[in-house]
């Protein structure tokens, strides 16, 4: 049970990701999963990526790892960051993954 705001919620295991396993950081699983999307087309160039607390709660994971995983592709050149606005596919993406 979480609470929130004074709030309880329920986590639902339906958000959880069958792709991640515990064998390997998760937060390199998360930015091999954000470079399969931007590669597949699902976040073309000059798009915006979902926040780290959204991309937590889709995956089923902690906002620290999400941001972890954002702040990497950040410097590998995937991704660029605007201030008050949010995350974007970088223009050029490098090519294969580097995660």
């Amino acid at each position: 049970m979480l609470r929130s705001r004074s709030r309880v919620r329920h986590p639902t295991v339906a958000n959880m990701s069958n792709d991640l396993d515990r064998t390997r950081a998760v937060w390199r699983q998360v930015a091999t999963i954000l470079i399969a999307r931007i590669e597949d087309g699902t976040y073309p160039p000059g798009s915006r990526v979902p926040s780290t607390l959204g991309l937590a709660t889709e995956l089923g994971v902690a906002a620290s790892t999400s941001q972890k995983a954002l702040a990497h592709l950040r410097r590998e050149g995937w991704l660029r960051g605007e201030t008050g606005i949010g995350t974007f596919v970088a223009d050029n993406p490098p090519v294969g993954p580097d995660a």
